[in-house]
């Protein structure tokens, strides 16, 4: 099986090659793995001491941060090494002030892993919810070098728990330790032989719960709002879109929508915002725009495209509702932990069974799940016309979120050098 791994990397590799004649994101996949070691023997040095955190993409990297930052306060002898295997998560964060070096991790081959692990020499290495490269693992195993999962999360359909999957269930056996999310993961590992686990939570609540010490100030978007009641559109898609703005048309007057798409693509921006009749400005317009237009003030429009990355979150705290994009699509709603947090009621659309946290805030009732126009109509309107309810379903909001916190404590005080 290791023969046949290794045949079928080397010739996805020659095909990534050719992909990235052909598409952007895979020219930056490509290219950005050129400069790799380079980049880290002229900043680890033989006598450094180092950790390294895996992770696949964004997503990964926002869950870790908690740890992240955490071992760094903890080890500050240590520099870290942060790699990602996604340019949506490194073209994004390569420029974190939590690493000492960002980078992509170099392909799994066996030459690769071999140098990889010579260059950087952990102490301790750390992998985020997934991703499991076979020959990583095994020369981290080989180099006795202690390797730990953090937030994991295991399903019945993964290779581990196949008949086949002995190549893969092998690999595993590298963890010191197994830092789950859930119970069921907990159980699924202990059905293939492995004890060395215990049930630490989601340290993205950590990370949520942190984002209320900081300040989350944007003057332009108080000014915007206007003390009016606010929706607060987050990653949304263009099938969210055709439901949203169908129902910005139809809304009240006095109520301000802030839409922040998940693609911000210049002709996507603009044609989202040729849809809507309501008078809408752009992030990247409003300073020229008001200018430009000397007797209107930001309060004055009633629809702000968000068409810049990095401040959705802030965005959140000023909302009264928040509708979290992509649940009318695959594979599903976007994160919805970052308005949770504030105490706000959510509405999304009807795929998040995939994600946990999505799930349970449907059932708890801080979270509304939508099917259709008119469910999504009724949703919002409730959510407007009475207050109680939209308090009620931001407290079951902000609740879950505090009653879940703690990941990142039962990780750190388990793990040693």
């Amino acid at each position: 099986m290791s023969f046949i791994y290794n045949f079928i990397l080397l010739f996805a590799s020659q095909l990534l090659k050719i992909l990235a004649f052909f598409s952007p994101k895979m020219k930056l996949f490509v290219e950005g793995r050129k400069s790799v070691f380079d980049t880290l023997k002229n900043n680890i040095q033989e006598f450094d001491k180092t950790i390294w955190f895996h992770a696949a993409s964004l997503g990964e990297y926002e869950q870790g941060l908690p740890v992240i930052g955490k071992v760094k306060e903890q080890f500050p002898q240590h520099k870290i090494v942060l790699t990602f295997f996604s340019p949506s998560g490194y073209e994004v964060r390569k420029n974190n002030t939590v690493a000492d070096v960002t980078l992509y991790l170099p392909l799994d081959t066996i030459s690769n892993a071999k140098q990889f692990l010579k260059v950087v020499h952990p102490e301790m290495v750390f992998f985020i919810k997934y991703e499991f490269w076979p020959n990583y693992l095994k020369e981290l195993k080989n180099q006795n070098i202690k390797t730990y999962l953090i937030s994991g999360i295991f399903r019945e359909n993964q290779v581990f728990f196949k008949w086949y999957g002995g190549f893969y269930r092998k690999a595993l056996k590298t963890f010191t330790y197994f830092f789950a999310q859930n119970e069921s993961s907990k159980l699924l590992l202990q059905s293939i032989g492995f004890s060395n686990v215990s049930i630490s939570g989601d340290t993205r609540f950590d990370r949520v719960v942190a984002i209320l010490e900081k300040d989350n100030t944007l003057d332009f978007i108080a000014a915007f709002k206007n003390n009016q009641p606010t929706i607060v559109i987050g990653s949304s898609w263009p099938k969210d879109e055709g439901l949203l703005i169908q129902y910005i048309e139809s809304a009240p007057q006095n109520v301000k929508f802030i839409i922040a798409p998940h693609n911000i693509n210049h002709n996507q921006i603009l044609n989202l915002k040729t849809q809507i009749s309501k008078k809408t400005i752009l992030f990247s317009e409003k300073e020229e725009m008001l200018k430009q237009v000397q007797q209107d003030k930001i309060e004055d429009f009633q629809v702000f495209i968000i068409d810049t990355i990095g401040i959705l979150t802030k965005i959140y705290s000023y909302a009264d509702i928040v509708y979290v994009g992509g649940g009318f699509g695959n594979p599903g709603v976007h994160n919805v932990l970052e308005p949770a947090t504030f105490g706000i009621p959510i509405v999304m659309g009807p795929n998040y069974s995939h994600f946990a946290e999505a799930t349970a805030l449907v059932g708890l009732g801080g979270c509304v799940a939508v099917k259709n126009q008119s469910e999504l109509n009724d949703a919002f309107n409730l959510l407007l016309q009475n207050e109680e309810e939209r308090l009620e379903k931001g407290h079951i909001c902000s609740t879950f979120v505090q009653m879940n916190k703690g990941a990142t404590a039962h990780i750190l005080s388990n793990i040693k050098i």
